[in-house]
């Protein structure tokens, strides 16, 4: 495949959707072929998924439950939408992709970060990014934003304090285990300075690919 898939991983209220715009912006302005998408969901059939693992009602779903279907609308959305784009040369940006299951379900759930990957390896293979960026903001200041900015509130968003405070500890871990392709960008900074930020880690990465 000729084009990159780049995700963005985080935890609520981390700041991934309003930086992922503004790289869209800058990058297709300087002429390349851009794709924004997102999971769970992307897709018609993916977004029905999401529907059903965000919705707020929902509160009696197994955790086992919860993990087959984001591995479920993540088959789907890696086949009928990612996949066909890197193989027409797009940089692909995606808002949360595997590291977000073994973090959250994996992790925060008590699954097991092992158990989740492998029942993702069922649906992706030895498929991964080729950059990860993941936005470091402390479970309090996330959870802070979103109720500052009014964002409407998901089933995940309803967890204790300490779901949250495990997510962080996952992603942490995550870091320490992938260092090579998970950069760590400081979210508790203002917009934009995460936005420039975020933008020389991509434009680095680009510039490293084409040098080999």
């Amino acid at each position: 495949m000729s084009g990159y898939f780049i995700t963005f991983e985080g935890g609520e209220g981390s700041g991934k959707t309003s930086v992922i715009e503004s790289l869209n912006k800058y990058f297709t302005e300087k002429g390349f072929e851009v794709v924004v998408t997102r999971e769970p969901g992307g897709i018609e059939i993916a977004e029905q998924i999401r529907n059903i693992i965000l919705n707020k009602d929902n509160v009696q779903m197994d955790k086992l439950t919860e993990a087959y279907l984001f591995a479920a609308s993540r088959r789907q959305h890696l086949v009928e939408r990612v996949i066909p784009e890197l193989e027409k040369g797009a940089i692909v940006l995606c808002d949360r992709f595997v590291d977000s299951s073994i973090v959250y379900q994996g992790y925060a759930r008590d699954i097991g970060m092992d158990k989740v990957y492998d029942i993702n390896k069922v649906v992706i293979g030895e498929f991964m990014p080729d950059l990860t960026l993941f936005f470091d903001v402390r479970p309090e200041i996330g959870l802070k934003r979103i109720l500052d900015n009014l964002r409407k509130v998901n089933r995940l968003d309803l967890e204790e304090k300490d779901f949250h405070n495990k997510v962080y500890e996952g992603y942490q871990k995550l870091v320490k285990r992938f260092p090579s392709r998970i950069k760590v960008v400081d979210a508790e900074k203002n917009i934009e300075e995460v936005k420039q930020e975020t933008i020389k880690i991509v434009e680095d990465f680009l510039d490293d690919l084409s040098k080999v």
